[in-house]
């Protein structure tokens, strides 16, 4: 459940904050006063694209940030979703900001923690769903009318997902064993060179330094000889060698400190000190003596080195940025040149396996239709009888189509799904996007969702639990085009949808705005010379006068107040 929303400097709109509640929230106010404006401020936060069109002028950037209330289901859901993607929950609160910044780009916070708009769309699905201003059935095509019934069905499609990629993949690897007789020709020679090549080079695979690494050390030191050897004797002559040597030095400075300590026994434990100091030097000594005559300047070394670092370079660049994927890519094309050499006998092999993953996809896709298709049954009289209660005669059928040619094969299933409705007596019925009525898309569209929340939600008529125990609806003016009884019937239909989920709605109907537990006026004025859109809760007398206003426009009326009155007091 959405809690609070807060805009700060998003387009028309200077700093706002408003607290929701359970139930039906209605906003209202006057055409362009900005009712829409806050619905694309919450897209944002279920993961909508953003532009920096939406700053407000003046301002450095936008900000977006919402308060969910959620348990249940949903809760640990999103509470799975935050630890995959290494944020935490903070009990049943979620907090969401988002920050718009010119140029498109912009900050995504969730809980105060850095986080990314692919979170955002994760989390969506459990916290609200929009229903647009125009949303429209033209759009509404072949893959959302599939989803649609299979969010009411609650099917799983990870099976057949997952029999489809096999199955496809096996065509393919069939595919490219099977191509004409040039191209595998020309394959066959590719391959050879490459495994010739990457077996020539003798490379190494195994844990620690790669080869490469190994020879540029060793680079390091024959094009450096001269100098290193130079650093070493001479570190070697200071510490051991010379006749002020450290090591001579310190053999000195025990001598005194041997006859001191006759006199002042404490001085025992510094000639130990000097003595472990002078142990030191003189092995670090004898390694830089041992290091500096193991160095040879070799010419011919060198040439061998950068000759067989080209080599691998050149490999590389080829076939892998590492001798590791190198090796790898050499093992894959040695295994391709065996199957294709063996193309016969391994063409055998692999349509048997490709028939027996296509029995597999087709056991898993008939399950699905099955499912979708009983599910079709009970969702078409539950629609049916949703559009009717919304002032239409009509009748409503979802055809669950099947077609089990390989060429319909897709990862989400064998089926088409076409929706078709006849919204006066005695006419055929027809597919559901060729209707013309604006008001007939607009409540066929709010029985659609009506009907498929209710069959996910454990408070509506169906028993299945699929999704969470209360989310947030949004209808953006989804009431456009109707009024009348129609506009009575679909404030009816939103107040029984706010029973067991959230709602917000946006609307300029007063049939509608009569039904609202919660009243939100949105008001535009000039300040200063500029224009402020605000937000605020409205109760009472206030409540009273704009549904007055919404009946009778600009200009109140004694009878539009007390029509206003007449119809608060009967629909709340």
């Amino acid at each position: 459940m959405l809690a609070e929303l807060r805009l700060e400097n998003y387009a028309v709109i200077d700093n706002v904050v408003i607290e929701f509640a359970a139930g039906l929230n209605l906003l209202t106010g006057e055409t362009g006063a900005g009712k829409s404006i806050l619905i694309d401020a919450l897209g944002l936060l279920l993961g909508d694209k953003a532009s920096s069109d939406v700053i407000r002028t003046g301002a450095e950037r936008a900000v977006v940030a919402a308060v969910f209330e959620s348990e249940g289901t949903a809760a640990r859901a999103i509470e799975a979703i935050l630890e995959t993607n290494g944020l935490d929950a903070e009990n049943s609160s979620l907090i969401l900001r988002r920050e718009i910044a010119p140029g498109g780009k912009g900050r995504v916070f969730v809980n105060n923690q850095p986080a990314t708009v692919a979170v955002l769309k994760q989390i969506a699905p459990h916290l609200a769903v929009i229903h647009a201003q125009n949303e429209s059935i033209v759009n509404f095509d072949a893959a959302a009318r599939l989803d649609l019934l299979d969010a009411y069905a609650g099917v799983e499609l990870k099976d057949v997902v997952a029999a489809f990629g096999h199955w496809r993949k096996l065509r393919g690897h069939i595919a490219e064993l099977e191509q004409d007789e040039q191209d595998r020709v020309r394959l066959l020679d590719l391959w050879n060179f490459q495994c010739r090549e990457i077996e020539e080079a003798r490379l190494r695979a195994g844990d620690g330094p790669q080869e490469d690494e190994q020879l540029e050390a060793e680079k390091r030191v024959l094009a450096n000889a001269e100098k290193i050897y130079a650093a070493a004797i001479s570190a070697f002559d200071l510490l051991y060698e010379g006749n002020g040597s450290t090591s001579s030095s310190l053999r000195a400075a025990q001598k005194h400190i041997e006859e001191l300590s006759r006199y002042e026994p404490k001085f025992q434990e510094a000639l130990a000190a000097l003595e472990s100091a002078r142990i030191s030097v003189e092995d670090v000594g004898a390694t830089l003596r041992d290091y500096a005559g193991g160095i040879q300047a070799s010419p011919e070394r060198l040439a061998e080195i950068e000759e067989r670092l080209a080599l691998l370079d050149r490999l590389k660049r080829k076939y892998g940025p590492t001798l590791d994927q190198v090796i790898v890519f050499g093992e894959d094309t040695r295994r391709k040149l065996s199957e294709m050499e063996n193309k016969d006998q391994v063409l055998l092999e692999l349509r048997g396996e490709l028939a027996v993953a296509g029995d597999d996809y087709r056991k898993a896709a008939r399950n699905v239709s099955r499912k979708r298709s009983e599910a079709g049954k009970k969702l078409e009289k539950m629609v049916e009888a949703e559009i009717n209660d919304l002032a239409m005669r009509a009748s409503f059928r979802i055809a669950v189509e099947e077609s089990e040619d390989e060429a319909h094969w897709t990862s989400s299933g064998i089926n088409q799904v076409v929706y078709r409705i006849s919204t006066n007596t005695g006419e055929t019925l027809r597919p559901l996007e060729q209707i013309a009525s604006g008001g007939e898309l607009s409540r066929v569209m709010l029985a659609l969702k009506a009907s498929v929340e209710a069959g996910m939600n454990p408070a509506g008529t169906s028993k299945k639990k699929l999704a969470v125990a209360q989310r947030t609806l949004v209808f953006d003016e989804i009431d456009t085009g109707i009024g009348g009884s129609a506009a009575e019937a679909v404030g009816k239909k939103l107040k029984a949808l706010s029973k067991g989920n959230q709602v917000l709605c946006v609307t300029h109907l007063p049939q509608i705005a009569t039904f609202a537990d919660h009243h939100y006026l949105i008001e535009k004025r000039e300040t200063s010379g500029r224009a402020k859109t605000t937000v605020r809760q409205i109760t009472g007398e206030e409540r009273t006068e704009e549904v007055a206003r919404m009946l009778s426009g600009a200009k109140l009326t004694e009878t539009s107040r007390k029509h206003a009155e007449q119809m608060i007091r009967a629909n709340g």
